[in-house]
Protein backbone atom coordinates (compact mmCIF):
# COMPACT_ATOMS: atom_id res chain seq x y z
CA UNK A 1 0.00 0.00 0.00
CA UNK A 2 1.62 3.57 -1.08
CA UNK A 3 1.32 6.48 1.12
CA UNK A 4 -0.92 8.12 -0.61
CA UNK A 5 -3.42 5.00 -0.80
CA UNK A 6 -2.97 4.56 2.92
CA UNK A 7 -3.43 8.50 3.80
CA UNK A 8 -6.49 8.54 1.51
CA UNK A 9 -7.99 5.40 3.04
CA UNK A 10 -7.18 6.86 6.50
CA UNK A 11 -9.42 9.86 5.87
CA UNK A 12 -12.10 7.83 4.15
CA UNK A 13 -12.89 5.06 7.30
CA UNK A 14 -12.33 8.08 9.64
CA UNK A 15 -14.93 9.99 7.79
CA UNK A 16 -17.28 6.90 8.14
CA UNK A 17 -17.04 5.86 11.44
CA UNK A 18 -17.56 9.97 12.62
CA UNK A 19 -20.93 10.06 10.56
CA UNK A 20 -21.72 6.83 12.14
CA UNK A 21 -20.75 7.92 15.60
CA UNK A 22 -22.78 11.18 15.15
CA UNK A 23 -25.70 9.70 13.17
CA UNK A 24 -26.39 6.58 15.63
CA UNK A 25 -25.75 9.09 19.16
CA UNK A 26 -27.88 11.44 18.05
CA UNK A 27 -30.47 8.90 17.05
CA UNK A 28 -29.90 7.13 21.04
CA UNK A 29 -30.12 10.81 22.27
CA UNK A 30 -33.59 11.48 20.83
CA UNK A 31 -35.11 7.71 21.35
CA UNK A 32 -34.23 7.62 25.00
CA UNK A 33 -35.22 10.99 25.83
CA UNK A 34 -38.88 11.80 25.75
CA UNK A 35 -38.31 14.95 26.00
CA UNK A 36 -36.20 15.75 22.96
CA UNK A 37 -39.35 13.80 20.88
CA UNK A 38 -41.36 16.56 20.06
CA UNK A 39 -39.12 19.65 20.63
CA UNK A 40 -39.06 23.42 18.89
CA UNK A 41 -35.33 24.15 18.04
CA UNK A 42 -36.45 27.39 16.18
CA UNK A 43 -40.04 28.45 16.22
CA UNK A 44 -41.44 28.15 13.12
CA UNK A 45 -37.99 26.86 11.32
CA UNK A 46 -36.63 24.13 12.71
CA UNK A 47 -37.77 21.04 15.01
CA UNK A 48 -37.53 17.75 16.31
CA UNK A 49 -39.99 14.93 15.92
CA UNK A 50 -39.18 11.57 16.22
CA UNK A 51 -40.52 8.74 14.03
CA UNK A 52 -39.42 5.35 13.05
CA UNK A 53 -39.43 5.09 8.77
CA UNK A 54 -40.41 1.38 7.82
CA UNK A 55 -39.33 2.78 4.09
CA UNK A 56 -37.13 4.80 1.90
CA UNK A 57 -35.76 8.30 2.40
CA UNK A 58 -38.72 10.73 1.21
CA UNK A 59 -41.74 8.92 2.59
CA UNK A 60 -41.09 6.74 0.03
CA UNK A 61 -43.03 3.62 0.76
CA UNK A 62 -44.20 1.13 -1.32
CA UNK A 63 -42.07 -2.06 -0.77
CA UNK A 64 -41.74 -3.71 2.83
CA UNK A 65 -38.99 -2.94 4.74
CA UNK A 66 -37.26 -6.05 4.60
CA UNK A 67 -36.48 -5.20 0.68
CA UNK A 68 -36.00 -2.18 1.29
CA UNK A 69 -32.98 -2.84 3.92
CA UNK A 70 -32.07 -4.99 1.39
CA UNK A 71 -31.44 -2.56 -1.28
CA UNK A 72 -29.55 -0.99 1.29
CA UNK A 73 -27.90 -3.54 2.17
CA UNK A 74 -26.77 -4.28 -1.44
CA UNK A 75 -26.18 -0.46 -2.55
CA UNK A 76 -23.41 -0.18 -0.02
CA UNK A 77 -21.36 -3.17 -0.66
CA UNK A 78 -21.41 -1.98 -4.41
CA UNK A 79 -20.61 1.84 -3.50
CA UNK A 80 -17.47 0.30 -1.84
CA UNK A 81 -16.46 -2.30 -4.58
CA UNK A 82 -16.60 1.54 -6.43
CA UNK A 83 -13.96 3.34 -4.00
CA UNK A 84 -11.98 0.54 -4.08
CA UNK A 85 -11.54 -0.22 -7.09
CA UNK A 86 -10.66 3.30 -8.13
CA UNK A 87 -9.06 4.38 -5.00
CA UNK A 88 -5.46 4.81 -6.69
CA UNK A 89 -7.01 7.47 -8.95
CA UNK A 90 -9.53 8.91 -6.27
CA UNK A 91 -8.72 12.75 -5.05
CA UNK A 92 -8.76 13.46 -1.02
CA UNK A 93 -12.58 15.05 -1.76
CA UNK A 94 -13.79 12.52 -3.33
CA UNK A 95 -12.45 9.99 -0.78
CA UNK A 96 -14.47 12.59 1.86
CA UNK A 97 -17.39 12.80 0.36
CA UNK A 98 -17.31 9.09 -0.46
CA UNK A 99 -16.64 8.56 3.58
CA UNK A 100 -20.12 10.74 3.77
CA UNK A 101 -21.91 9.01 1.65
CA UNK A 102 -21.17 5.32 2.72
CA UNK A 103 -20.99 6.51 6.96
CA UNK A 104 -24.75 7.77 6.14
CA UNK A 105 -25.49 4.82 4.61
CA UNK A 106 -24.12 2.37 7.30
CA UNK A 107 -25.66 4.49 9.64
CA UNK A 108 -29.21 3.88 8.69
CA UNK A 109 -28.42 0.40 7.59
CA UNK A 110 -27.61 -0.33 11.16
CA UNK A 111 -31.11 0.86 12.69
CA UNK A 112 -32.87 -1.44 9.79
CA UNK A 113 -30.25 -4.39 11.02
CA UNK A 114 -30.86 -3.67 14.97
CA UNK A 115 -33.94 -1.35 15.59
CA UNK A 116 -36.29 -4.36 15.03
CA UNK A 117 -34.63 -6.24 17.80
CA UNK A 118 -34.57 -3.14 19.49
CA UNK A 119 -38.23 -2.44 19.89
CA UNK A 120 -39.43 -5.71 19.53
CA UNK A 121 -41.56 -5.86 16.65
CA UNK A 122 -38.98 -7.38 14.10
CA UNK A 123 -35.88 -9.34 13.21
CA UNK A 124 -32.73 -8.94 10.64
CA UNK A 125 -33.41 -5.86 8.33
CA UNK A 126 -36.83 -5.64 9.53
CA UNK A 127 -35.96 -2.35 11.45
CA UNK A 128 -37.46 1.24 11.23
CA UNK A 129 -35.14 3.89 10.45
CA UNK A 130 -34.58 6.68 13.27
CA UNK A 131 -35.94 10.18 11.94
CA UNK A 132 -36.30 13.22 13.94
CA UNK A 133 -35.18 16.41 12.24
CA UNK A 134 -38.38 18.39 10.70
CA UNK A 135 -37.76 21.08 8.78
CA UNK A 136 -41.31 23.48 9.75
CA UNK A 137 -40.72 26.20 7.48
CA UNK A 138 -43.73 27.33 5.76
CA UNK A 139 -44.34 29.33 2.77
CA UNK A 140 -48.47 30.30 2.24
CA UNK A 141 -49.20 27.50 4.66
CA UNK A 142 -47.07 24.89 2.22
CA UNK A 143 -44.28 22.82 4.24
CA UNK A 144 -41.16 24.29 2.72
CA UNK A 145 -39.58 20.71 3.10
CA UNK A 146 -42.25 17.98 4.78
CA UNK A 147 -40.13 14.97 5.31
CA UNK A 148 -38.35 14.19 8.64
CA UNK A 149 -34.90 12.74 8.57
CA UNK A 150 -31.77 12.55 10.60
CA UNK A 151 -27.79 13.00 10.47
CA UNK A 152 -27.19 10.38 8.23
CA UNK A 153 -29.61 11.75 5.87
CA UNK A 154 -27.56 15.38 6.17
CA UNK A 155 -24.38 13.70 5.25
CA UNK A 156 -25.58 11.84 2.26
CA UNK A 157 -27.13 14.96 1.19
CA UNK A 158 -23.97 16.88 1.58
CA UNK A 159 -21.73 14.67 0.07
CA UNK A 160 -24.52 14.21 -3.36
CA UNK A 161 -24.83 18.23 -3.36
CA UNK A 162 -21.18 18.82 -3.72
CA UNK A 163 -20.64 16.45 -6.16
CA UNK A 164 -23.39 18.02 -8.28
CA UNK A 165 -22.34 21.53 -7.60
CA UNK A 166 -17.98 21.12 -7.82
CA UNK A 167 -17.75 17.49 -9.23
CA UNK A 168 -15.13 18.44 -12.33
CA UNK A 169 -13.01 19.41 -9.67
CA UNK A 170 -13.40 16.27 -7.61
CA UNK A 171 -11.71 13.94 -10.80
CA UNK A 172 -8.15 16.00 -11.64
CA UNK A 173 -6.61 12.69 -12.00
CA UNK A 174 -8.96 11.67 -15.00
CA UNK A 175 -8.42 15.15 -16.41
CA UNK A 176 -4.43 14.56 -16.68
CA UNK A 177 -5.48 11.39 -18.13
CA UNK A 178 -7.32 12.61 -20.87
CA UNK A 179 -5.09 15.75 -21.11
CA UNK A 180 -1.76 12.91 -21.75
CA UNK A 181 -3.81 11.02 -24.25
CA UNK A 182 -4.48 14.17 -26.21
CA UNK A 183 -0.69 15.15 -25.94
CA UNK A 184 0.12 12.06 -27.10
CA UNK A 185 -2.10 11.59 -30.06
CA UNK A 186 -0.53 15.15 -31.12
CA UNK A 187 3.07 13.52 -30.93
CA UNK A 188 2.05 10.51 -32.53
CA UNK A 189 0.35 12.57 -35.40
CA UNK A 190 3.26 15.00 -35.78
CA UNK A 191 5.78 11.96 -35.79
CA UNK A 192 3.68 10.67 -38.65
CA UNK A 193 3.86 14.05 -40.57
CA UNK A 194 7.75 13.81 -40.03
CA UNK A 195 8.12 10.34 -41.85
CA UNK A 196 5.91 11.63 -44.27
CA UNK A 197 8.02 14.47 -44.71
CA UNK A 198 11.17 13.04 -44.49
CA UNK A 199 9.89 10.00 -47.03
CA UNK A 200 9.01 13.14 -49.94
CA UNK A 201 11.85 14.75 -49.61
CA UNK A 202 14.20 11.68 -49.97
CA UNK A 203 12.28 10.38 -53.35
CA UNK A 204 12.65 14.19 -54.28
CA UNK A 205 16.23 14.29 -53.95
Amino acid sequence: MTASIKKKSILFLTTVLGVIAIDQWSKYVVRTSWELQNMDIIPGWLSFHYTKNPGMALGIDFLDTFYVSLFALIATFVILGYIIKNIKSANVPFMFLMGLIVGGAIGNLLDRIFMGYVGGYGGFLEGHVVDFIHFTLKINDWPVFPYIFNMADVAISCAVIMFILFNKKFFPEEKLVDQDLNLTDESTYSQENDIQDSTTESKVN
